[in-house]
């Protein structure tokens, strides 16, 4: 069934760039499809930097949907740009090897060892593509190999070298400001990936946006016909007949072709993108920081766009994100954290929320650490304010737009237990099943589990979570047998302690009777009742219920820490707690 749209009293940000851009769709292509666009390179892992990339054009895109209208989502995959390094880190790469490769266009490239896929940018979108599904994103990719490849873009390749002298006067204003101005240069933001790959590919006689040389400006870039690199200048070019000249530097090698037929090679980045707009009639199409400095690609596209006879795209800038304990992120290194790493340990919904719940240009971090917890308990209560209809519009939106699409919802785990809760289970039965389902049937004994799959999915993403990301220093390891020394040298006040736990176990024995029980211990020994509140205590129960809280991890699990004493308890069971308690 589909998702019924939000009341119209929301006023989260994709309400209102949902408003623009059919807005704007309207007047520029009155009747036909809204057209949102991303593009990603597949140059290495793409990260969950990129997934901004998508995930804000969807999220406006599926609000559209939501509304009744017609809407297409491109992603662009820019698998014809240039392979401008060797990432680091990558299983099957040997980087020197590798290194020989660049150059030449990332479909062109050998997929790291052992793939099943025919090259680089295959191996790196099949990734992305599986993680897209998960998180029920609709959208219509787009080769950029197979447009530039199968002549798709020769008119507009054509047209482009006709007007290589106005698209030069463009891109010669800002030419001429880095040159003026070093000192504003160093201010301003790091260019970006697609950047990056325009300016090494574009030889030792050439600017990021095209080469520049003895023959002029052309805004067009061949890959040698000899070692398929783009290392190469052009050097003759007449409109008339077509034919083009080039050299290639690396090789040596030098052809004349007539680009009305040639289709090896591609538009320079701050050409091609621009052109795209107008050829696909994008309406909206964010980027990312580095993209929208001053002089940077999406700027100066907004005035290319109009020798193609298109109009710049509804664009915000959208922020960097970040990781828990991690810098911001670069595709062209190691080790950067993926959507599909994300989802092994986190719900869609959880990885949509953060997306939707902050605008593009406000930056968030994604927790890999403890702090995914937190998140979390935030997200179960948003989602029980929700069912209340407690919650603030804006929240409300971010949730429906997590939980699921125009096309309906996304599947949930049924019984969704604490994350915390699921993760000490799994920390503490090492992910053994069975174990874990008779601990966590005892949670609630009223209402038992009656299969681990009714915690699942969040308890097989909680299981990973503890075994991928939590070090073996860190993990739960229960005693085996009791800390005679500890218990022996414990004063009157500590037995009784242990003896009030103890004679109070099976009574209490669900998550909630042990949280209300342990905590009830320490007011008990000071002579209140065991339900006191905070108010009605003195501060001195807040020392003494740590003391009784470290005495228990010691005698447990041998630590001063540990998952929640009341997960924990559960955990271990009645009989193993009295034996390694003294009782």
């Amino acid at each position: 069934m589909p998702i019924v749209a939000q009341s119209t009293e929301t006023t989260d940000w994709v309400s209102r760039f949902a408003d623009d851009v059919i807005e704007e769709s309207e007047r520029r292509a009155p009747g036909k499809p809204v057209v949102v666009a991303s593009g990603l390179s597949p140059s290495g892992p793409i990260h969950l930097g990129n997934l901004r990339e998508v995930m804000t054009p969807h999220l406006v895109a599926d609000e559209i949907r939501r509304r009744g209208h017609q809407v297409r989502h491109l992603i662009s995959w820019d698998d014809y740009d240039r392979y401008r390094k060797v990432p680091k880190g990558i299983d099957g790469v040997d980087e020197e090897e590798w290194a020989g490769h660049i150059g030449k266009p990332l479909t062109s490239v050998p997929a790291p060892k052992g793939s099943a896929h025919p090259n680089w940018a295959e191996h790196f979108k099949a990734a992305m593509i599986e993680s897209l599904a998960e998180l029920g994103v609709e959208f219509d990719g787009i080769s950029q190999t197979e447009q530039y490849t199968s002549g798709a873009y020769r008119e507009q390749i054509l047209h482009a070298m006709k007007h290589r002298g106005d698209i030069d006067a463009i891109l010669a204003q800002y030419r001429t400001k880095k040159a003026a101005s070093p000192a504003k240069k160093q201010q301003q933001k790091p260019v970006d990936e697609a950047e990056l790959e325009a300016a090494e590919g574009s030889g030792a006689a050439a600017e990021d946006d095209g080469s520049l040389g003895s023959a002029g400006y052309f805004p067009y870039k061949p890959f040698c016909g000899n070692c398929e690199k783009d290392l190469t200048t052009v050097t003759a070019y007449d409109d008339d007949s077509t034919e083009l000249t080039y050299a290639c530097t690396e090789c040596g090698f030098s052809e004349t072709v007539r680009l009305s037929e040639f289709n090896r090679g591609k538009l320079v980045w701050k050409v091609d993108w621009p052109m795209r707009w107008a050829y696909e009639g994008v309406v909206f199409e964010p980027s990312g920081v580095d993209h929208s400095s001053p002089g940077s690609s999406f700027q100066v596209g907004g005035q290319i766009v109009g020798i193609f006879g298109g109009k710049q795209p509804i664009g915000p800038m959208y922020a960097f994100v970040g990781i828990s304990g991690m810098a911001k992120m670069s595709s062209s290194r190691g080790g950067v954290p993926t959507p599909a790493d994300a989802l092994k340990i986190m719900e869609p919904q959880l990885l949509r929320w953060l997306y939707a719940r902050r605008r593009p240009n406000q930056s968030f971090k994604i927790a890999f650490d403890q702090e995914i917890q937190r998140l979390y308990d935030e997200w179960d209560r948003l989602d029980a304010k929700v069912a209340e209809g407690t919650a603030l519009p804006a929240d409300v939106a971010a949730h429906s737009r997590a939980v699921g699409t125009a096309s309906g919802a996304l599947p949930r785990t049924p019984r969704p237990l604490p994350y915390r809760t699921l993760a000490s289970v799994a920390d503490i039965t090492g992910g053994h099943p069975d174990q874990a389902l008779r601990i966590l049937s005892d949670f609630d004994p009223g209402n038992p589990l009656g299969s681990l799959d009714e915690a699942r999915p969040r308890y097989d993403k909680a299981e990973a979570w503890i075994s991928l990301h939590v070090p073996a220093d860190q993990r739960t390891i229960v005693r085996t047998e009791p800390d005679e020394e500890l218990l022996k040298s414990l004063d009157e006040q500590g037995r009784e302690s242990l003896r009030l736990l103890v004679d109070g176990l099976a009574d209490h024995w669900s998550l909630d009777g042990l949280t209300h029980h342990v905590y009830g211990v320490p007011k008990v020994q000071a002579g209140f009742p065991a339900d006191a509140t905070p108010k009605e205590l003195p501060a001195e129960i807040k020392t003494a219920q740590r003391s009784f809280f470290a005495l228990l991890y010691h005698l447990l699990v041998g630590r001063d820490t540990g998952p929640r004493l009341p997960t924990l308890l559960l955990a271990v069971g009645q009989d193993r707690v009295r034996r390694l308690l003294g009782h």
